[in-house]
């Protein structure tokens, strides 16, 4: 008994120090639908924290690769409707990245809202997050 007192605290010491892979996690998506000549401009952006780094010297990489999927107000998906690769490098640790897309749609495109549905794969960490969001596409 008393051998397991004195192992607990050290047991615990361990445990709480022992290093955490952070968890992809995507937040702050922003949709914007501007109105052009003969269809629409979808702007939009998102940013990632949680994924893996790797350090190379004294300085930090991180890459991560994502795509877009859009739901049409009729239900139809759009597959990989935008797709990007974000490699960073910098000298100190990287707590998030901004992602970013712009695509056109021309005017045989319903107005309405649109679910932008994004995916992003850490491509150090091996995780892929999703997340979904809305965008109003005309009045």
């Amino acid at each position: 008994m008393k051998n397991i007192v004195k192992i607990l605290p050290i047991l615990f010491l361990l445990l709480s120090c022992a290093k955490r892979e952070a968890k992809l996690e995507l937040f702050s998506p922003e949709s914007f639908a501007y109105e052009l000549d003969n269809g629409w401009e979808i702007d939009g952006s998102l940013r990632a924290k949680g994924f893996t780094q790797e350090k190379n010297g004294e300085n930090y990489s991180a890459k991560l690769s994502y795509y877009l999927d859009i739901v049409t107000p009729k239900g139809d998906t759009l597959k990989s409707a935008y797709d990007g690769l974000k490699d960073v490098k910098k000298a100190e640790e990287i707590e998030d990245v901004a992602l970013e897309f712009q695509i056109e749609i021309d005017s045989t495109f319903a107005r309405g809202p649109y679910v932008l549905i994004y995916t992003v794969h850490d491509d150090l960490g091996s995780q892929t997050a999703r997340l979904a969001d809305t965008v109003q596409v005309g009045n």
